[in-house]
């Protein structure tokens, strides 16, 4: 019989990573729950997500290309010209979508990919701009554990927001307030917090700030408006930075991003008490993420029953589980953008500056089939049969184009090494591994689908709604 520290261990995996690796299923029952706490922030050296990036053009919207690209564009007609330059950016932003996903699937440091998979969507932007995408992507992963202070100044002084959010448009005489409201209420305070005289004097201290044509962050001192404002109930000649500082000293902040945080990581339903003492933790740490983080994953209460399987993946965390769970050889990567699409969450593309909203919204009809089957599609047993939704977003490209799904699944994509598999597993019981909370799991049905080998009882049990639950 498996030790009791296996359910903690799963659980602490799952919600503080994207669940257990190939190599660490071998011991995850006997280890220290404290000691796999440690593994998991452990610091080794921040790696960058990286690849060439050509100069930036020189134009009012900046845009990315290569000069050999600009070469076979110059007798090109305009048209024909911008058709090539959005070809370039979607393969250079589907080429930064993969390269995320696999951050999380293949690296070491899983709560720093976790955090930094959970601000993606706390700071949600989405240009066309791949330079501007990887600029805040890296920006997030730098900082995912490390201050909520640098982590707002970077992110709210990167292009791909101030752009998202038409700040660039932001001059004196002629205030934008989109991004000084969205700081406001998604990022920091929260509705209620603050008034609209706020918003609109907040957006006169942010007037200016913009970018230069190399994708850094300027302030343009001729456009910003240096007359004096009241925010929060102070008065001055106030800058953006000088903003954002008044934000943080809100505990209304620290208490909105507890109370986040606290139901992407422990439950959907907040325990307020709970959060009041963690949110007045925070304060006090200096808006410490890492400190915060420790405090939940080391209480007890984080390991009740009532909040292991009791979250919905969302599909990059299902996809990632997956892909940690089972060694596979993926001949061509670029097919897992368009489960993304299909499941409805494709990293770097948010629905709105809202980014996604979690739990039952994952669920419909049609993607609970497909979630349901991607073990058997992955593993080679039947073909990706599916369709778009009517109201699918065109800009994802999939309901436009039908002949896409045919084009990309061809032929098969994915080889599981299932000997390495039932090596790590021979002798266990699996659903002990692979389900969170298995009350509700008809153990009898899953085996009676098998030929009770390991590789179809893994197939089965991943098929199974439980296996959705984390």
């Amino acid at each position: 019989m498996d030790a009791p520290s296996l359910p903690n261990n799963k659980h602490l995996m799952w919600r503080a990573g994207f669940g257990p690796g190939i190599a660490q299923f071998g011991d995850l029952a006997k280890k220290d729950t404290k000691a796999l706490l440690n593994d998991l922030f452990h610091e080794e050296n921040f790696q960058y997500i990286n690849y060439e990036t050509p100069d930036l053009l020189e134009t009012d919207d900046p845009m990315m290309t290569s000069a050999n690209s600009m070469n076979t564009m110059t007798a090109a007609s305009p048209a024909e010209k911008k058709k090539e330059m959005q070809k370039i950016y979607r393969q250079q932003v589907e080429e930064l979508n993969l390269n995320f996903l696999n951050k999380m699937v293949t690296s070491r440091e899983q709560m720093r990919e976790k955090m930094a998979f959970f601000w993606h969507g706390h700071f949600a932007s989405r240009v066309q701009n791949p330079k501007f995408n990887r600029q805040i992507l890296n920006v997030i992963r730098k900082n995912a554990l490390g201050s909520f202070k640098n982590l707002l100044f970077e992110v709210s002084q990167a292009p791909a927001m101030l752009n998202f959010l038409n700040n660039q448009q932001n001059k004196k005489d002629h205030p934008n307030e989109n991004f000084a409201r969205e700081v406001m209420e998604l990022f920091t305070m929260g509705r209620g917090n603050y008034t609209e005289k706020d918003i609109r004097e907040a957006a006169r201290a942010f007037t200016g700030w913009s970018y230069d044509k190399e994708g850094n962050f300027a302030e343009k001192a001729k456009v910003h408006d240096e007359g004096s404002k009241t925010f929060l109930g102070k008065t001055g000649n106030f800058t953006g930075a000088d903003v954002l500082n008044m934000i943080l000293e809100q505990k209304t902040t620290a208490r909105f991003i507890t109370a986040k945080i606290y139901r992407f990581f422990v439950n959907e339903n907040v325990d307020n008490a709970i959060v009041n003492d963690l949110s007045e933790g925070f304060y006090q740490s200096g808006y410490n993420i890492k400190k915060l983080m420790k405090t939940i994953f080391s209480s007890s209460w984080f390991y009740d029953k009532k909040n292991i399987g009791t979250r919905i993946k969302s599909p990059i965390e299902l996809m990632a589980g997956m892909m940690r769970a089972l060694p596979m050889n993926i001949q061509n990567p670029e097919n897992l953008i368009v489960y993304q699409k299909l499941l409805g969450q494709m990293l770097l593309y948010p629905p709105n500056v809202s980014g996604w909203t979690n739990g039952k919204s994952w669920i419909d009809s049609s993607t609970l089939m497909l979630r349901l089957q991607i073990p058997q599609i992955w593993s080679g047993l039947r073909p990706l049969d599916y369709h778009p939704k009517e109201d699918d977003d065109l800009d994802m490209g999939l309901k436009n184009n039908p002949n896409a799904l045919a084009k990309s699944f061809k032929n098969p994509n994915i080889t599981i090494d299932w000997s390495r598999v039932e090596q790590v597993f021979s002798g266990k019981n699996l659903e002990d591994y692979l389900i969170q909370n298995g009350r509700s799991l008809d153990l009898a049905s899953v085996k009676n689908f098998s030929d009770h080998s390991v590789k179809m009882n893994i197939i089965n049990l991943m098929s199974t709604p439980e296996y959705q639950l984390m």
